[in-house]
């Protein structure tokens, strides 16, 4: 290309990633400095000690996590929408198949003009499919969503402090 200059290319420090979602624990590991020298590795996921606890200190937080009630609350809203949500779904496709295979003149029976009812039903199965999907994007979003982003910086902080202070 006729406009591209090699010195108009960014240099390796602007080129970050810029992600406000981005894990503040993890902000600096691997990434160099202004001099572009590695500031720190990136620490074993299994092995880290942590100053001041044991090895096992951050999986304790976890586990005291995973055990409270705002954990519990969380998968107990997922398990109410996706298990239902998936038996109808699940039986709505198993009932398709078996009715294509065991009534084949019913799905035959024309509705309108070359449109008979097993094109119908076919065709509900992709519509149902997306009106499952956007239930589900709707449902994380209004009662899942904000309580386990909580739950996320909540772990963060308690992680931190048993890593011996802000990152």
């Amino acid at each position: 290309m006729s406009g591209d200059h090699p010195e108009q290319t960014p240099a390796p420090e602007d080129m970050r990633y810029r992600d406000p979602w981005y894990d503040a624990l993890a902000s600096g590991w691997g990434e160099g400095d202004a001099g572009g020298a590695p500031t720190a590795q990136v620490p074993a996921a299994r092995r880290q000690e942590r100053p001041g606890g044991s090895p096992d200190a951050a999986a304790d937080v976890y586990l005291e996590v995973q055990r409270s009630a705002a954990f519990q609350e969380v998968r107990s809203r997922y398990r109410r929408f996706v298990v239902p949500g998936s038996a109808v779904f699940f039986a709505w496709y198993v009932g398709y198949v078996v009715t294509a295979t065991t009534a084949p003149g019913l799905m035959a029976r024309p509705v309108a003009g070359a449109v008979n009812v097993g094109m119908v039903a076919g065709v509900g199965q992709f519509l149902t499919t997306f009106l499952f999907t956007w239930a589900y994007a709707r449902h994380a979003r209004l009662r899942r969503d904000r309580a386990a982003l909580e739950l996320r910086w909540d772990t963060q902080e308690l992680t931190r402090g048993v890593r011996g202070g802000a990152s």
